[in-house]
């Protein structure tokens, strides 16, 4: 059986490859694939074969998928153009009749009032539609949204945000790539795997474990949302996104990125990284 990872290049692909070879599979069986080789030639290296996929090339992805068992799509990161580049990578995997398709979602994507659901539940809908076998991982956030954040907290003695007292069950990429890798190799078509964290945290809590893990003071002020977008587009970030992170802050208050059912932990056979030692590692 081949299995294929697209956006290999990026983080969370790039460890779902390493993640099937940690759980035992061969690297000859294993297909990854990026718009440019040169950035994945280290996973050349250990023997996993390497192909030239392009999101926005279907030309591109019918070579790549040639061949292929099953797929693990990796979603886009270009908003406003994410729906389109996803069509075409199911388009192809039809077209090459890929047995099964795992796509990287977001937390019930069915139901989440957060903007960023949208691209995602298009993309769910036409999987559907297409008949393409598929399962879901509806991911919730990453741990990295706030360790990779952690300096400018430590500057400022702040976390700022608009998410009230909204608890978030966010989890490593990681984690995240290992239940896609496990999902890839076992997962069966039609499942719905909702998965998210173990321990949920406020950005009150999150504010006191770096605290806790730095030394230095730390506290959380929240703001309304447009206040808080205001706030990322000072620390220049561009308006779309700051007020994307707002909106996902808005969302996180109402509980759209809690998740308690514990499948995460359940799929990778493992608790989930905590908070503590995400944010010693940061600070390290």
């Amino acid at each position: 059986m081949t299995l294929l990872v697209t956006g290999a290049s990026g983080h969370l692909g790039r460890l779902a490859v390493l993640a099937l070879l940690d759980r035992g599979v061969e690297p000859g069986s294993i297909v990854a694939t990026a718009r440019q080789l040169t950035a994945i030639k280290d996973l050349a290296d250990l023997g996993v074969e390497t192909r030239r996929a392009d999101y926005d090339d279907p030309d591109s992805l019918d070579a790549a998928f040639a061949g292929v068992d099953r797929v693990l799509l990796v979603s886009s990161s270009a908003v406003g153009q994410r729906f389109d580049q996803h069509r075409n990578v199911v388009d192809a995997a039809a077209r090459q009749g890929v047995s099964l398709l795992a796509y990287t979602s977001v937390l019930r994507a069915d139901a989440s009032t957060l903007s960023l659901a949208e691209d995602h539940l298009a993309t769910e809908r036409y999987l559907a539609e297409t008949g393409v076998p598929h399962l879901l991982l509806r991911n919730g956030w990453y741990l990295e949204n706030y360790t990779e954040n952690v300096a400018p907290a430590l500057q400022s003695g702040a976390v700022y945000g608009a998410a009230r007292d909204g608890r978030v069950s966010a989890a490593a990429r990681a984690d995240y790539a290992e239940a896609g890798a496990v999902a890839l190799v076992e997962g069966t078509p039609g499942q719905v795997h909702e998965l998210g964290g173990d321990a949920a945290f406020t950005m009150a809590e999150y504010a006191a474990a770096v605290t806790a893990a730095s030394g230095t003071e730390v506290g959380y002020t929240d703001l309304p949302a447009d206040e808080y977008a205001a706030v990322l587009e000072s620390a220049g970030l561009p308006t779309g996104y700051a007020q994307l992170l707002a909106d996902s802050d808005r969302g996180l208050a109402d509980g759209d990125l809690l998740e308690t059912s514990g499948t995460l932990s359940r799929l990778i056979g493992r608790p989930t990284t905590a908070l503590s030692d995400a944010l010693r590692a940061a600070v390290a």
